[in-house]
């Protein structure tokens, strides 16, 4: 997945190398501190990622000491040794400390999770119904509501779909937030994870897969894919709230 940021960390490869080294084999604590600073731009990357576009339902400060913490965590426990760059391991571990966060929030009043609820139920009927994904129109008539407002409600719900989405591969991420070190059996359950939602990608529709690709693989901003696309980034998020519930589906049936 491709990483974009608005500002470059400015220690070289071998500068990091030493930090590494003097943090890892004698704990220098100045080392670390170093380290923090130069990846504390992942932190502020996936914060504007996961953040719902409807601030109200949470904090921006919040989620950034959230996500430090799951950085400093995965300074701690990354071993060199390991062959895996530490920007994915240290990826993970923020994205699944703020996660873990917003889940314990009252981010949604009631009534609108009610609505959520309902209308990712609608997408669900009808597809088992009718074999195919339903229009924003359909599920709109379904549910005797105005269009606007089923759109707009998913766009809402994009973190909503998001968290499930997570829940149903947190059994993958759990592998590398939870453990020092992976096993043989992980990474073969990592990579049918892979293939099953690369799977599930190739089932989207092209506007909805092409939001999906920019967004988890190319690691663009909603507001990013929107001028891509020549969308809003409110659509955008519309869009990858349906793409998500429709993967994790997927993936749940192949379960």
């Amino acid at each position: 997945m491709g990483i974009t940021t608005e500002k470059e960390p400015q220690l070289s490869p071998e500068e990091l190398e030493s930090l590494w080294a003097d943090y890892k084999k004698i704990g220098d604590v100045n080392a670390k501190h170093c380290i923090l600073l130069h990846y504390n731009y992942l932190v502020k990357w996936i914060v504007r990622r996961v953040m719902p576009k409807y601030s109200e339902y949470s904090e921006y400060d919040d989620l950034v000491s959230c996500g430090i913490l799951g950085l400093i965590d995965a300074v701690d426990k990354f071993q060199l040794k390991h062959n895996v760059k530490f920007e994915t391991y240290a990826s993970l571990r923020i994205r699944g400390e703020i996660l873990d966060y917003m889940r314990e929030q009252d981010w949604a009043p009631p009534s609108l999770r009610s609505k959520i609820t309902a209308i990712n139920k609608a997408f669900e009927k009808f597809e088992n119904k009718n074999g195919i994904s339903a229009t924003e129109q359909e599920v709109a008539d379904s549910l005797n509501m105005q269009l606007e407002q089923v759109q707009e409600i998913l766009a809402q719900a994009h973190m909503f779909n998001l968290m499930n989405f997570e829940d149903t591969l947190d059994t993958i991420n759990y592998s590398f937030r939870g453990q020092e070190e992976s096993t043989p059996e992980d990474e073969l359950l990592l990579q049918e994870q892979k293939e099953r939602i690369t799977e599930a990608i190739d089932l989207l529709p092209e506007r909805e897969r092409l939001a999906v690709t920019l967004y988890y693989y190319e690691g663009l901003l909603l507001k990013e894919i929107g001028n891509i696309l020549n969308v809003s980034e409110s659509r955008v998020s519309q869009m990858l709230s349906k793409a998500l519930l429709k993967m994790r589906r997927a993936l749940k049936n192949d379960v």
